[in-house]
């Protein structure tokens, strides 16, 4: 199923995916053999020319994209790739090209094979296994949704493993199908994949909440082996109408071999997961809470907050020059890498005056589940509002909430060079002030700030210097 049954006409098909001009692929990676095949493309490993480490690179013809929507499509899912990069079971977009023919998505290599493959070779799971395989799985969709993203189409051949080996970690990739969403979004288009989706997005009138019913199939087929609504009808209409209605309506089947001798724990997550009332089934961190999942360990005491809220809080405990230096990084990177950081600014800022207010902001929070005193919601807005002008601007916005695995080298260094305005390789008391006038940040307490950071005490900040407060206390809460 896809995301659109209409093909615009030929006239509203664009030149080009990314709103930028890309080097030449092959300038920076050499690229390999084929492990990989869609419908509108290849996936062939390829290695960096630069330090041998090599990527998967996935490459989408452009000759299969038919309309303007399969264009945005593709540049949506490159958006959310870059988005979710934080998620330690997504695999990680490292970079995307353009050419004439294609476009390329160089990500981190998985050679371990789909989730799918070891179902086939094991024809199922024993229960330990299947509890750590499924959490992994809810542990994405519960990421995904902290960023504000609903996954869409969550299925066996969407999930990788990193190796070959028996415990090898396990990560998401294709996001072909992913959205954007605000809280109390409906949305009414058929999309995912017919064995997994979820009985309200068959009625049309479905939210988040339809990536944990495709998680609950997937746990019926890691614990039996087999779907538990399946069709053997060798008439492609037939089969979707038959499989339809068993998810409307079926039972589960608990009966047949191999569920007698499955424990009662595994059949109740089973059962909540898959509770055709949206409202009624569990969420994902009730997933992560269940006893079956849990074992002999902690459940979460409480729901992953939003990454806005993490990162705002993050934020206020930075100095004038880990926050600038961010809201340089944020302006000098590829729209496609903040596009989605974009997506969710324009979320809060209801009234699409480019700003968002401190009402906008606690009633934002707010339905994305945060509990804060409206003082500690005052106290984040005002770190946040970096030039005292009582809103937050986009690029304000950008700065406070971009993760900090963006941290990468080449950006640290082109943050630096801002700052180094005479290019002497120091950052100075000048340099800083001048900086906090372009942008219209009060310049008071610098030489405090400057004497905690310099380690070598000539009242200047070279690049060790500056690379090692940025990277101070960067983990991720």
């Amino acid at each position: 199923m896809n995301k659109s049954d209409q093909t615009p006409p030929p006239s509203s098909k664009p030149s080009s995916v990314l709103p930028r001009k890309t080097p030449d692929l092959t300038e920076h990676y050499t690229l390999g053999e084929k492990i990989g095949r869609g419908s509108s493309g290849t996936t062939c490993l390829c290695t960096d020319k630069s330090n041998g480490k090599q990527y998967a690179c996935k490459s989408i013809l452009k000759s299969t994209l038919n309309s303007k929507e399969d264009y945005e499509d593709v540049l949506n899912e490159i958006e959310i790739m870059h988005h979710l990069s934080e998620l330690s079971n997504v695999v990680r977009i490292r970079e995307t090209y353009e050419d004439s023919e294609s476009v390329h998505l160089v990500m981190e290599l998985c050679e371990g094979g789909e989730l799918s493959r070891r179902i086939k070779e094991n024809k199922r799971f024993n229960e330990r296994k299947a509890a750590c395989l499924i959490k992994t799985i809810v542990e994405v969709v519960e990421g995904c949704h902290s960023l504000g993203v609903m996954h869409g189409d969550l299925k066996l051949e969407n999930f990788l493993f990193v190796s070959k080996a028996e415990d090898a970690s396990l990560k998401a990739i294709d996001f072909g199908l992913s959205v954007f969403y605000k809280p109390g979004d409906v949305f009414n288009k058929i999309n995912g994949t017919v064995y997994y989706v979820a009985p309200e997005v068959l009625e049309k009138k479905y939210g988040r909440e339809a990536d944990v019913w495709s998680a609950g199939v997937i746990l019926y087929l890691l614990l039996s082996g087999y779907f538990p609504f399946y069709s053997a009808s060798k008439d492609a209409a037939e089969t979707f109408k038959k499989i339809f209605d068993q998810i409307l309506k079926k039972p589960l089947n608990f009966k047949s071999e191999p569920w007698p001798s499955i424990s009662g724990g595994a059949k109740d997550l089973v059962h909540k997961m898959l509770n055709r009332d949206p409202k009624k089934r569990f969420t994902a961190h009730q997933v992560l809470c269940h006893p079956w999942i849990v074992g002999d360990g902690v459940p979460p005491d409480k729901p992953s907050e939003s990454a806005v809220l993490s990162r705002l809080k993050r934020f206020s405990e930075m100095n004038k020059l880990q926050k600038m230096a961010l809201r340089v990084i944020a302006e000098k990177m590829p729209e496609e890498e903040i596009g989605g950081l974009k997506k969710l600014f324009k979320i809060f800022d209801t009234d699409s005056t480019g700003t968002i207010t401190c009402n906008e902001l606690t009633e934002g929070l707010r339905k994305l589940g945060s509990d804060l005193m409206e003082y500690e919601m005052q106290a984040l807005m005002e770190e946040a509002d970096m030039d005292n002008s009582g809103t937050i601007d986009c690029n304000e916005f950008l700065a406070a909430t971009l993760h900090l695995n963006k941290l990468e080298r080449e950006n640290l260094r082109n943050a630096f060079s801002f700052f180094d305005k005479d290019g002497t390789g120091y950052i100075t008391i000048d340099g800083l002030s001048q900086a906090c006038k372009d942008f219209g940040i009060g310049d008071n307490h610098l030489n405090e700030m400057i004497k905690e950071i310099d380690q070598n005490k000539g009242w200047k900040i070279d690049y060790s210097e500056f690379e090692a407060v940025m990277r101070m206390g960067t983990a991720e809460k």
